[in-house]
């Protein structure tokens, strides 16, 4: 039960007590101040502080809106090229990252911000940073790493006799020792950090410092002094307009009162409820309602679930089964979102998934309820309970099952389909057909196809096909060129589409080349080995195409155009081992490769057309 809510009861110490810097100033007259400062204010490194101050203003508030601040800061600090200006933008992502679990891009922030202070000597801003390391460790369940990292800070802060940023990380460290299950130590680290936060009279510390030893004691099953020290907390978190600590010790409280209703020492129900369960989990159900309020408005996905988790227990207790059953299935579903989830934008799309699920769920409860009733089974809530969370069970992998062929079915998709096509069809269910000014189209074709097809066996001959092409695929991909289809022993591709560009034709006559080259490599090596071997003619033409999907059946991107038909021309009239080029594609080329004049060479229906062979 530790490792599951330690992270609930421990969390607010960082929240209260702010990565960057340590301290925060949260209410929104500060923030109004500083939005408008920023209103009168120019694009120098001032503002590059205060967009900085901003993001920092916002992260326990609305890490979306300190993250919009921050990125703001950043670009405005790369564009000024101030080294510290970049740092501090990078410190304040990585606050904001952290708070909304995206430990990903919390990392990446950080390690850029560290590297960047580390090179200015700043050594506090370093000890910030290893601080939020340390707290990220904590969420990713490393609390070895977590230690490793607090202990770092504390020998810096030492070393600069920062006595109120000591007392954070003795209350961080306590946090961990707590989540180990060492209540002795964490009683002592916390104590140390109340003592030096109320020695510099800091209230964000001392409001953290509070709340956890009410997590320690709620840990320990102490449940007189959680209350104690969890109420003691709350105003405080409060007051200081702290939303993740006031959500924090709202579902803390919901906690202690649910744990008092079932602990089977009944000392201090009795003392507050006169031995009264059912009073105790009416609070509990109030204040853990209060705290998914609250957590619903952050989006803290993690947070939020555990506090459904918590009401459906409460509620069962309480009898109220359709109400538990329903905070169930929101707790299994925000629980699955959290694995998969790629940022928190999707947030709003699991609450509108948890409202449709709750409602599909109430109307089954109801025939379940009447069923019930006609069985005369009321006093076999918890079995119909077992039966309704199987069922559960069912749905949620059946959705998972669902989940996954729609993943491979987009996956697919994506192999068939340019990315920027797929996404359109995928979002609308079709896709127009597109002009493009300037593409550079590709085909090859091999010689001596025909003859090695009489002479291989089909598997042979499939394998040696599939063997050049994935080469040239590769090759493509690396050139930013898009295949564009095969048939039998032609492959053709594309620059300068779906995504325009002016460098398509340098471009596709690179990849080209590399194709080449590959062909002859292969070739000499086929020969060494006895066997038989292609030998391929590439040509390039450069003009307009139209781009787009035909039909509903096992459809492609394809194009069409004059600039195809001439580019299939261009490889006819080419000799095998070469890479043939238009006068089209030689103007855009002729000063990045050797090309040798082929003069003007008749192309059929085409009439002459100049041509050129690409050297290197």
């Amino acid at each position: 039960m530790i490792r599951l809510f330690s992270y609930l009861t421990l969390a607010f110490s960082c929240i209260a007590l702010n990565v960057n810097g340590f301290g925060q100033t949260s209410s929104q007259v500060y923030r109004d101040s500083l939005l408008n400062e920023l209103s009168k204010s120019i694009k120098d490194t001032n503002q590059v502080n205060l967009l900085c101050l901003i993001s920092r203003a916002f992260t326990n508030v609305n890490h979306e809106s300190g993250i919009l601040y921050g990125k703001r800061a950043l670009d405005l600090a790369e564009i000024l090229n101030w080294k510290l200006g970049i740092a501090k933008s990078c410190h304040v992502l990585g606050n904001n990252y952290l708070k909304k679990s995206d430990y990903g891009s919390s990392v990446n922030y950080y390690f850029r911000a560290m590297k960047l202070y580390e090179e200015l000597q700043d050594k506090k801003s370093v000890a910030s940073i290893l601080f939020g390391l340390g707290h990220l460790y904590i969420s990713q369940n490393d609390e070895v790493k977590a230690l490793e990292y607090y202990n770092k800070v504390l020998k810096i802060y030492e070393q600069l006799d920062d006595v109120s940023r000591m007392a954070t990380v003795y209350i961080e460290i306590g946090t961990v020792y707590t989540v180990l299950s060492n209540f002795k130590e964490a009683l002592d680290y916390t104590f140390r950090g109340l003592s030096l936060a109320r020695s510099v009279g800091n209230e964000d510390r001392i409001a953290g410092s509070i709340g956890n030893l009410g997590g320690i004691y709620l840990e320990k099953s102490d449940y007189a002094m959680a209350l104690k020290y969890c109420k003691l907390a709350l105003p405080m978190f409060i007051k200081q307009e702290n939303r993740d600590g006031t959500a924090y010790h709202y579902g803390n409280i919901g906690r202690c009162y649910l744990s008092i209703a079932i602990d089977s020492n009944k000392q201090v129900l009795n003392e507050l409820f006169d031995g009264n369960r059912i009073a105790a989990l009416k609070k509990a159900e109030v204040y853990t309602d209060s705290a998914i309020l609250i957590q619903k408005e952050l989006g803290a996905l993690i947070n939020l679930g555990y506090f459904h988790l918590q009401l459906s227990e409460i509620q069962s207790l309480l009898g109220k089964d359709r109400s538990a059953l329903a905070n169930h299935v929101i707790y299994a579903n925000l629980k699955d979102s959290i694995i998969s989830f790629e940022s928190s934008k999707r947030f709003s799309e699991v609450l509108m998934q948890n409202d449709f699920d709750k409602k599909e769920l109430m109307a089954k409860l109801e025939q379940e309820k009447k069923d019930i009733a006609q069985r005369n089974i009321r006093n076999s809530i918890a079995a119909g309970l077992v039966g309704a969370l199987i069922f559960l069970m069912v749905v949620y992998r059946q959705r998972n099952r669902i989940a996954k062929e729609k993943k491979r079915s987009e996956e697919l998709l994506l192999n068939i389909l340019p990315p920027e096509v797929a996404q359109e069809l995928m979002t609308t269910g079709e896709t127009a057909a597109k002009n493009f000014n300037l593409v550079t189209v590709l085909f090859t074709d091999f010689k001596n196809f025909t003859q090695m097809s009489e002479m291989l066996s089909a598997q042979e001959l499939v394998d040696e096909i599939n063997y050049c092409y994935s080469a040239f695929d590769n090759i493509t991909t690396k050139h930013g060129i898009e295949k564009i289809k095969t048939i039998g022993d032609a492959y053709m591709c594309a620059g300068g589409l779906p995504v325009t560009n002016t460098t398509n034709a340098i471009d596709t006559v690179s990849a080209a080349l590399d194709i080449r080259d590959f062909m002859l490599r292969l070739a000499e090596k086929r020969k060494s080995e006895g066997k038989l071997f292609f030998e391929i003619r590439i040509g390039c033409n450069t003009g307009s195409v139209i781009a787009g999907i035909v039909g509903i059946k096992k459809f492609a991107y394809d194009i069409w155009g004059d600039t195809v038909n001439i580019a299939a021309r261009m490889e006819s009239a080419c000799e095998p081992g070469k890479v043939n080029i238009s006068g089209s594609t030689y103007e855009l080329v002729k000063d990045r490769f050797t090309c040798e004049p082929r003069g003007k060479i008749e192309a059929k229906n085409k009439g002459m057309i100049d041509m050129y062979f690409v050297e290197c």
